[in-house]
């Protein structure tokens, strides 16, 4: 069950890394501005549970730490923190983000609800039983 669970949230991880991929490329408007952002908190979600498909602790607390993860980094982006220590590789830039937008914390919260989802129906499964 666990390689099982481990190989749907890797295959669940590069379908989403391609998505974010070609959306960073050559998508324009509300696709690359909010689907985004609403697909990355999924995408750090499978890519946690491919490496670590059991964890210990209640059900909540994954999908509530990536999205105080996520809200710091987009804090991180109002702080100036790529100007302030001198980061230049334009890939680094586009990771990490250099402009704050309000919106962008409302979409990682959208963005989360079907990890919480996923979370509590597992538990409901039993599938997380230590």
């Amino acid at each position: 069950m666990v390689m099982k669970k481990r190989l749907i949230y890797g295959i669940a991880s590069v379908v989403l890394l391609l998505i974010e991929i070609m959306i960073g490329l050559y998508a324009h408007g509300w696709i690359r501005n909010y689907l985004g952002d609403v697909l990355v908190v999924i995408l750090l979600y499978t890519l946690f549970r491919t490496a670590f498909p059991k964890l210990p602790g209640k059900w909540y607390v994954l999908p509530t730490a990536i999205l105080v993860f996520a809200f710091g980094v987009e804090f991180l982006q109002l702080w100036g923190f790529c100007d302030r220590f001198g980061i230049t590789n334009r890939l680094l830039r586009i990771i990490i983000g250099t402009g704050f937008s309000a919106v962008d914390l409302l979409c990682y919260a959208v963005g989360i609800m079907p990890c919480y989802v996923a979370e509590y129906i597992s538990k409901i499964k039993g599938d997380n039983k230590r």
